[in-house]
This record gives C-alpha cells, structure tokens and sequence, in this order.
C-alpha cells in the first residue's frame, strides 16, 4: 500500500525575516530620551505624591506595631517611583489600574483621599471598602481601581478582563495591571499574556521587581531574570526600566501607552525597583543585609533623587521642607480620623456579599 506523502512544513522565519512579527522593543524609544520632561509644577507634584505615600506607609507601619491594624500589611516604601510615574500619565476618566496586595501606594497615587485608605487599613467603617477589605484587598469602582488582591498572580488575568471590557466598549481606556517578580512566575500570567496578544487588548503588564519577591532573591527563584524578556514569547515589546527614578518611570509610561493606544497590543514594563522593608510587617527580612538596604537608600532613593532635580531647578531647601511638613500633618489626621471612627456594624457582615443586579 503506498505511504501517503508528507507533507512538507515551511521552516519557521527569524523575526528579522518575518514582517508579522513586529517585536520592536521600545526600549529603543526609551534609551533616545530616558527622562520625562517635567515642568518644575509637575516635579513637585511628583516629590510631594512621593513623599506622601511614604509618610502613609511609615504611619501605616506604626500602627500595625501598636495593633491598630490587623491581619498581613505589605509597605511601599521604596517603590513610591512607579506607582506615581506610571499613573500620572493615566487617564483617570477611562483606564482601569489593578495591583496585588502591596496597594496602598497605587491608590495614594490615584488621589484618593488618605482618611479613608487609613480607615480601611484599620477596619473601620469609614474605609474605602466598609472596613471589610483592609490592607490587602483595597477597592474604589469610582476610580476605575479594581483592588488590591490578595492571591498571588490572580490580579493579572483580572487585567485581561478588564482590557477585554476597555476594547469591547470601545471606550478608549487601558489597564494597567501591577504584578511582582514572584508572581511573574505564575502560569496565569502567561495565559493571560497570550490571550492579551492574540487580541491586541489594551494592556500594559507592569512587573515591579523588587529583587526579593516574598523573600528568595531573583537569582534564586527564576531562570530568566530579565523580567521584560519574558513576553518574547507571545510578541509582547519589553522595556526595562529604573523603577527608582519617577521621571524614567513616566518617560518609559508615555511611550508603552501611546504604542497600546495606537491598537498595537499590549506592553510589558519591568520597573527594577526595591523595597526597604520586609514583604510584610511580620517579615525580618534575614535574608539580606542592612548594609545593602542601606546602600539603596543612600544612592538610589526615589524621593531624594526628585529632590536633588528640584534644588538644581530652582527649588529652595524651605519649600521641599514645607511640603513634607504638610504631607506629615495630612497624615496624622489621616490616622486620628482612622482611630476615632466606628467598627462596622455586625449587621455588615451580610451586605456585599451577593451581586443585587446585573
């Protein structure tokens, strides 16, 4: 019986060779000019949103020791640059944001008023979500913020749905889904990854890599440590970025946004940035020394090298120093208001559970 003939598959093309396959980095963009051009209002609008979410997070902190807030509490601090670099150049009337449980920056970042973020993180009544969510689980639909999760990766494919609606209601928005090194393991991610690609949603997948993830070093946990490599795979441009300047961090933002605004698909962002305490407050973070957290505190502040810009540009010692004694009394009033509002009622227990209505 003769052998039917086989069929003779094409050998695959190089990317240089096939003209589908648009893989330009725009890290090329971004090397042409690595520093957003600010005006001196829009730097000190940056130093102070900064500045503010550390004070947030340094009072958060103090709190949790006094145990005033209860269950896992992750900090920002050291990160401050990416959440306010990357959502400053958002359009707050249409893109939707979504983080893991390292939230309370992102929402700082979107201007939403620091009583009622405190208020949650204490369970109160006053809090954004009822006092029900707490730290890890932050939510404001009026933002277009979509939380705050407390399951490890899941935040990502939650982005793709929520490109998937910006697309399908043709409503000119994109997400912006935050994720971290220890989560860009995750097999969802990369699910999601190629559906975002398949579809050209309109997404920007932001990995922050804070080189520990929960507490193992990058090294240690991932085969590819070049974060913004790994979309290769699904066509998605990279672009790696110092996550501890805001200005780089903007820069790198006006040009993933336009390319996922122009209908190219999505974009994935590694901001290399660092965190100054452990993965929660209940982490000692042994697995480091102090004297490296004490380096990058000394070389590589976010805040201090703002500051720096804004002396050379003009700005006097006493106005920086002015700002950061307003942002401290914003936030004493923030956690006096937090301390001094109610618990929520036992009743409340049973609201919020079920959808009412479609």
């Amino acid at each position: 019986m003769a052998k039917a003939p086989r069929s003779k598959k094409k050998p695959a093309k190089s990317p240089a060779e096939d003209t589908d396959f648009v893989l330009h980095s725009l890290q090329d963009a971004l090397e042409k000019d690595r520093r957003y051009d600010a005006t001196q209002e829009q730097m000190l609008h940056f130093y102070e949103q900064m500045l503010l979410i550390r004070r947030f997070e340094e009072r958060a902190g103090q709190l949790y020791g006094l145990g005033l807030i209860g269950g896992f509490c992750h900090l920002y601090i050291g990160q401050e640059a990416v959440a306010i670099g990357l959502q400053s150049a958002l359009d707050g009337d249409k893109d939707s944001v979504i983080t893991g449980y390292r939230d309370h920056g992102h929402m700082l970042a979107y201007g939403i008023d620091p009583k009622v973020i405190m208020a949650e993180l204490t369970g109160r009544e006053a809090g954004i979500s009822k006092g029900k969510g707490g730290s890890m689980h932050m939510f404001s639909t009026e933002h277009k913020f979509y939380g705050g999760h407390g399951i490890v990766g899941a935040q990502v494919a939650l982005g793709g749905g929520l490109a998937l609606a910006h697309q399908y209601n043709e409503d000119g928005g994109l997400c912006l889904a935050y994720f971290g090194d220890g989560a860009a393991n995750q097999g969802q991610v990369y699910e999601t990854m190629n559906m975002a690609a398949l579809w050209k949603l309109p997404i920007v997948f932001v990995v922050e890599n804070n080189q520990y993830a929960m507490g193992t070093s990058t090294a240690r946990s991932s085969a590819e440590t070049e974060f913004h490599r790994r979309g290769t795979a699904f066509r998605i441009p990279g672009m790696d970025v110092n996550g501890m300047d805001v200005l780089e961090v903007r820069q790198a933002a006006e040009i993933a946004f336009k390319h996922v605004r122009d209908g190219k698909g999505p974009v994935l962002m590694e901001c290399n940035t660092y965190r100054y305490r452990g993965h929660s407050m209940s982490d000692p973070a042994k697995y480091r020394t102090r004297e490296e957290v004490q380096d990058v505190r000394e070389h590589k502040d976010p805040i201090e090298g703002l500051k720096k810009v804004l002396i050379e540009k003009g700005s006097s010692e006493d106005e920086l120093k002015a700002i950061d004694k307003d942002i401290r009394k914003t936030v004493t009033e923030a956690a006096d208001f937090a301390e001094n509002s109610p618990e929520p009622e036992a009743s409340e227990l049973y609201t919020d559970v079920l959808v009412g209505e479609y």
